[in-house]
């Protein structure tokens, strides 16, 4: 226990000192965790000794992450981009897995199996890396940012069959292929995992999320992801597979955004751990006797992936710029080449050296994937700023209302706004209420919305109005401070259940705040008043004298709230001023009651 918790203070030293002076250095954070691992592992500082079982451990986070970008492949985004996810991403993972391939066994003369591996291996690129040179340059939504992430997305789909027939080249190569009755069995065990799973997991994030027990939700998800990785291990397949079929089962359930953001700090831990444990397992021997090899593989195979991405993007008519920017940020080879490496020497695919060679030129690549990025974009772009016109959201993520809350009141809010075509998402932390709103075709998710991460997913960074619709009056409250403080540009549109409850959200600002059944009241009092024969005009007229004075007492009683003798003194003076007043029929002004002794 005490050698785990030395190894884990170790691990989080490293971690927090190479990512702090990494980013201090804009420079990002997985070269930061390579280099980490480097200097921890056993070849430097010698700190950590076995990183193959840190690495088996640690391949965990590459299941998460096989989670999440199935969580993200909702049918509609995918069809926006069909052309360049299964055109030009398809292409470019052929052509470049076959040109490395080919080159891979003639000039190297290696076998099929292994030159396969490691042509298509290297094919594939770093998707949390090219997406965090785009993010922290603000460029992923521009035209080579979108083209970009359209050959990530395909490469991540591609790593799944990959690495399902990786027992088949470990075992003879191609001539082993799977029989058809084999395949048959494959086909089936995949369409029952689904069919199984379509049914089951909705049903258990639903009884689960009725619980209303954050911890319990989060250890569900957990047991979600490592149970179906598991179960798919278990049946011959790898791990990511079914964490990756488990994630596509749940891109369109209502509970994706809690998800999202509930496993995302073990996926970004886990993968900063495997990023680690790939340091501390790269052999600086072999790399400083043979660095001519290391050397040539490198810029042989980031010459070729640029060279193909610039002429493919080219083929599907993508501006020049763009075209080239995407050629710098894809050159590189990613996490998926490491964990197909590691792999294929468990299944004496490679050999010890072969690996420690192909990882070392792995980590080259990356190494050297942002500095080539910004020489490109300090001297070859055409203009000073990103010359691409930035692409336009994704309808299904253009929002432009968000509803916190589905009860009677959140209803009749978003029929109108449909009524409108007005684009809005509602999020709503009852499972039941969700259920049924899901039966009607809402766009309506689970989620907690006084939550940072839940709000932002659900798109407030480009919403224009929050519409605090929560019927639970302490939630309501912390929502609204949670808004304020992080999304100010947030216009809010709030309902109170009571007087109380408007004066705490009038103390945080909110101007815009409808008592629940405050006009429902004054439409009664106006026809009881009617029916007992008092005119139109002067009923009409008392109704406006006390909501203009009704308000203005709000807002007073506002600064007493936390006194309660004096909201007391201040409310009783009040009323009792304010019924004289209205039968009076004469002018009332607040001021009157400020000076009052209280």
């Amino acid at each position: 226990m005490h050698d785990h918790l030395v190894n884990l203070l170790i691990f989080l030293s490293a971690a927090v000192v190479a990512v702090s002076l990494f980013r201090y250095l804009k420079i990002g954070a997985v070269l930061a965790y390579l280099f980490a691992g480097i200097l921890i592992g056993p070849e430097v500082l010698m700190l950590i000794k076995n990183p193959e079982t840190i690495l088996n451990f640690s391949e965990l986070g590459v299941v998460f992450l096989l989670f999440l970008i199935g969580l993200q492949l909702k049918p509609g985004r995918i069809w926006q981009m069909r052309m360049s996810i299964f055109g030009m991403g398809l292409m470019q993972v052929l052509v470049t897995g076959v040109l490395l391939s080919v080159i891979t066994f003639y000039v190297f003369s290696m076998s099929k199996s292994a030159s396969f591996i490691i042509g298509f291996g290297i094919a594939l690129s770093s998707t949390p890396f090219g997406l965090q040179i785009l993010q922290e340059r603000r460029q992923l939504q521009t035209t080579h940012g979108q083209g970009t992430f359209a050959i990530l997305l395909f490469q991540d789909l591609a790593f799944v069959p990959l690495l399902a027939i990786l027992p088949i080249l470990g075992n003879g190569g191609f001539a082993s292929m799977p029989t058809w009755i084999e395949l048959v069995k494959v086909i089936v065990i995949l369409t029952l995992f689904v069919l199984v799973g379509l049914y089951f997991i909705h049903h258990f994030f639903y009884i689960i999320a009725e619980s209303r027990v954050q911890e319990v939700f989060t250890a569900s998800a957990l047991l979600i992801v490592i149970g179906s990785a598991l179960l798919m291990e278990y049946l011959g397949f790898s791990m990511g597979i079914g964490a990756f079929f488990a994630g596509i089962l749940l891109a369109n359930s209502e509970y994706r955004h809690e998800l999202e953001v509930n496993l995302k700090p073990f996926n970004g831990l886990l993968m900063g751990l495997f990023f680690m444990a790939i340091g501390m397992s790269l052999n600086l021997k072999i790399l400083l006797a043979v660095p001519q090899i290391v050397f040539l593989i490198v810029l042989s195979f980031m010459f070729i992936k640029a060279a193909v991405v610039f002429i493919l993007a080219r083929f599907f008519k993508y501006p020049h710029e763009a075209a080239r920017n995407m050629a710098f940020t894809l050159s590189q080879g990613g996490e998926f080449a490491f964990l197909l490496f590691h792999n294929a020497l468990s299944l004496n695919v490679f050999s010890d050296y072969q690996t420690a060679i192909l990882n070392a030129s792995v980590t080259l690549s990356m190494v050297m994937t942002p500095l080539l990025f910004n020489l490109n974009q300090k001297y070859f772009r055409t203009y000073r700023e990103v010359s691409e016109k930035p692409i336009e959201e994704i309808p299904l993520d253009d929002v432009q209302v968000i509803i916190a809350g589905y009860g009677r009141f959140g209803q009749i809010i978003s029929r109108l706004l449909r009524a409108e075509n007005i684009s809005f998402t509602i999020l709503e932390h009852s499972a039941a209420q969700v259920d049924t709103a899901r039966k009607f075709g809402t766009k309506i998710y689970y989620g907690d919305a006084s939550k940072k991460d839940i709000v932002e997913v659900a798109g407030a960074k480009e919403a224009k109005i929050f519409v605090l619709a929560i019927d639970d009056y302490k939630n309501s409250v912390k929502t609204a401070k949670m808004l304020r403080q992080h999304f100010p540009h947030l216009r809010i549109v709030a309902r109170a259940r009571n007087r109380r409850h408007a004066m705490e959200l009038m103390a945080l600002g909110i101007e815009k705040i409808h008592r629940e059944t405050y006009l429902t009241s004054l439409e009664v009092s106006k026809e009881v008043l009617l029916d007992l024969g008092i005119e139109k005009s002067e009923v009409e007229s008392l109704l406006k004298r006390f909501q203009k004075y009704d308000e203005k007492i709000l807002k007073r009683q506002t600064s007493f709230k936390d006194d309660q003798k004096k909201y007391v003194t201040f409310t009783s003076r009040a009323n009792r001023d304010l019924e004289d007043i209205l039968q009076a029929d004469q002018n009332f002004d607040i001021e009157d009651l400020e000076d009052t002794e209280l």
